[in-house]
C-alpha cells in the first residue's frame, strides 16, 4: 500500500488497489453495513416526493449547509487591507479550516494566525493566549495591522476583545501604534457574509471612529463589495471607474494578495486598501454598497459615523444590474458613462440575442449567497431562462419577499420557488422532484449531480459551477461575473453548457448530421 517516488498514485487509483479494497471490505464487515441492495432501495426512496416532504420537516439537523462560518468571512475582509495579518482568537483547528478553505479555492497560500486556545483557555479565558499570540505575530511577521476575529470557543466563554487588546498594548505585549481592528464572529450564528460585515465594521471603527468626516471633501467614491471571491470583479470595478474618470477606493481589496505571481519570492502582503484610504473614506462623496443584503452593519457605520447615504446598489450581475451601477455612479459624480462602456454594453446585448434561442425556457435550480443569487436570478430572467428552484441558506425573510416580487414581475419567474434557511440536502430533494435542466452553484453541487445521474441518465441535472467555493476546478476564481464583461462570461458559460448537453443527448440518439452539429 506504500507509494514510491517512481510511481505516485492519486487517491482514486491508489484506493482501488487490492490491499485497500481488502481493508475497506473488512471495515464494512466490522461496521455491519447494509447490503448494496438495501442501500439502493433507500437511495431510490430518498428521490421521491414522499421523502421530500419528510426532508423539509427537519428542525434540529443541518445536512451540508450552503454557507460557511463567520470567521471565514472576517479573514477574507482582513486580507483585503494592505500589510494586514488576519488573527483568529480561538483554536488552531479552526484557523486550519479557514486557510485550507481559501487555499483550495484560490490555489494560493493564505496568511492567517491563531493563538491556539485549548482546554485551559476554555476554562480560564484566552487573555494569556491573546497576549502571547499578538506578541509573536508582530515579531515574526511584521504586519502593519493585525485584524482579530473570534471562533466559537472564545465566544462561548465570553472573551472581551476590546479589553484584552487594550491590556495587551498597555502591558507591552504589542506596540501601541499598531492598529488592531477586531470583530466578534461566533460561528454558531450568521455565516461567512455576516463575518465579513462584522470585520469591516471593526476596520471602520479602528480607523475612523475619532475622525469627523466631511462627505464630498474628496471627489471620490468608496466601493464596498462585501464577501466576494471572484478576483476579476475587483479588477473590472477599477477598470470601469477609470473609464469614467471617477476616482475610487475599494474598501477591502484582496485581488492581489490572493493572486500573487510566481517570481521566486513569497508575497505575504500584497496590494490591498491602505490605512490612508480607510482614514479618508468619510471624506468621499458616498460609499456604494454593492452587495447590500449582506452589508447590514457596514451600512449603519457609513450612515452614522461617516454621515454618508450609504447608497445601496443592485449587485452588478447582468445587464440591468450593471446599468444601475453605472447610472448611480454617473448621478453621484456628474461624470458621463464612458463610450467604451456603452460599446461593451452593446456587445453584451448582441451576445444575448445570439444565444436566446438556446437559453429561452431553460429551467435552472440555483443556490448561494443572497446578493449573488438575486443578481444571477435577475440575469437569468433577462436571458429568458426560468429559475424554477432558488435556495439561499443565509437569506432573510425580507430577502425572500424581494426575490418573490422580482420573480412575479417577470413572465419567466411565474413557476419559481424560493427557499431560505434550507441546506443542500433539501436542494437535493428538489432536484429530483422538480427536475430543472441545470443547477448552478458551488463545487458541492457535484455530489447532487452524481446522485441524480445514479437514478438514471434521464434524471441527471448537470452542475454549472458559479459561486464559492470552487474547489474541483482551477482558475475560475480569477474570472469576472460583474459588469458587462462578467455578464458576457456567465452567458458564455450558460449557453455552452446547454449546447454540450444537446451534444450528449443527440449522440445517445445516434441521429445527428453535419448541419445540426456544426451550425448552431
Amino acid at each position: 500500500m506504500s507509494q514510491t517516488v517512481e510511481k505516485i498514485h492519486n487517491c482514486h487509483p491508489l484506493f482501488e488497489q487490492d490491499a485497500y479494497q481488502t481493508l475497506f471490505s473488512g471495515k464494512r464487515g466490522m461496521e455491519e453495513a447494509h447490503s448494496p441492495e438495501r442501500v439502493q432501495e433507500v437511495f431510490q426512496w430518498t428521490t421521491t416526493p414522499e421523502y421530500e416532504a419528510l426532508n423539509f420537516k427537519r428542525e434540529a439537523l443541518t445536512i451540508d449547509p450552503a454557507k460557511a462560518c463567520q470567521p471565514l468571512g472576517a479573514v477574507l475582509c482582513s486580507l483585503g487591507f494592505a500589510n494586514t495579518l488576519p488573527y483568529v482568537h480561538g483554536s488552531q483547528g479552526c484557523v486550519a479550516y479557514f486557510r485550507t478553505y481559501f487555499n483550495r479555492h484560490f490555489k494560493e497560500p493564505v496568511a492567517c494566525v491563531s493563538d491556539s486556545m485549548t482546554e485551559d483557555a476554555a476554562v480560564f479565558g484566552g487573555n494569556n493566549n491573546l497576549n502571547t499570540g499578538l506578541q509573536n505575530a508582530s515579531a515574526l511577521y511584521k504586519p502593519e495591522i493585525i485584524a482579530v476575529s473570534t471562533t466559537c470557543m472564545a465566544e462561548v466563554i465570553g472573551d472581551d476583545l476590546q479589553a484584552f487588546i487594550a491590556n495587551a498594548k498597555k502591558d507591552g505585549f504589542l506596540d501601541a501604534a499598531i492598529p488592531v481592528p477586531y470583530a466578534h464572529t461566533p460561528s454558531f450564528i450568521g455565516s461567512h457574509i455576516t463575518g465579513w460585515d462584522n470585520m469591516f465594521e471593526g476596520f471602520a471603527r479602528a480607523f475612523t471612529a475619532d475622525y469627523q468626516g466631511q462627505p464630498g471633501k474628496l471627489p471620490r467614491l468608496n466601493l464596498v463589495t462585501g464577501f466576494e471571491t471572484y478576483l476579476g470583479n475587483f479588477r473590472v470595478l477599477k477598470r470601469m471607474m477609470e473609464q469614467m474618470d471617477v476616482p475610487c477606493s475599494l474598501l477591502s481589496d484582496p485581488s492581489e494578495v490572493l493572486d500573487t505571481p510566481a517570481d521566486g519570492h513569497y508575497h505575504m502582503y500584497s496590494g490591498g486598501t491602505t490605512q490612508q484610504e480607510m482614514r479618508e473614506a468619510p471624506d468621499a462623496i458616498d460609499t456604494l454598497l454593492l452587495q447590500p443584503w449582506q452589508l447590514v452593519k457596514t451600512k449603519k457605520v457609513v450612515q452614522e459615523m461617516w454621515n454618508q447615504p450609504a447608497t445601496e446598489v443592485t449587485t452588478p450581475i447582468g445587464l440591468a444590474g450593471t446599468d444601475a451601477l453605472l447610472m448611480t455612479i454617473s448621478q453621484l459624480t456628474g461624470k458621463p458613462i464612458a463610450d467604451a462602456l456603452t460599446l461593451e454594453r452593446g456587445r453584451l446585448v448582441d451576445m444575448m440575442l445570439d444565444s436566446h434561442t438556446w437559453l429561452h425556457g431553460k429551467k435552472f435550480g440555483l443556490f448561494g449567497d443572497p446578493d449573488f443569487v438575486m443578481g444571477l436570478t435577475r440575469f437569468l430572467l433577462e436571458l429568458g431562462c426560468e429559475p424554477t428552484v432558488i435556495l439561499c441558506h443565509n437569506g432573510s425573510k425580507r430577502w425572500q419577499k424581494a426575490m418573490k416580487k422580482m420573480l412575479d414581475d417577470s413572465p419567466y419567474g411565474q413557476q419559481s420557488e424560493v427557499f431560505i434557511n434550507c441546506d443542500l440536502w433539501h436542494f437535493r430533494s428538489l432536484m429530483f422532484t422538480r427536475q430543472p435542466d441545470f443547477m448552478i452553484g458551488n463545487s458541492y453541487g457535484k455530489f447532487i449531480q452524481r446522485d441524480t445521474l445514479a437514478k438514471g441518465e434521464q434524471f441527471e441535472v448537470p452542475l454549472i459551477r458559479l459561486g464559492f467555493p470552487l474547489f474541483d476546478r482551477h482558475h475560475l476564481h480569477r474570472q469576472t461575473t460583474w459588469g458587462y464583461e462578467g455578464a458576457m462570461s456567465i452567458l458564455t458559460t450558460l449557453v455552452n453548457a446547454v449546447l454540450e448537453k444537446v451534444d450528449k443527448e443527440t449522440i445517445k440518439l445516434g441521429k445527428t448530421d453535419y448541419s445540426f452539429d456544426l451550425i448552431r
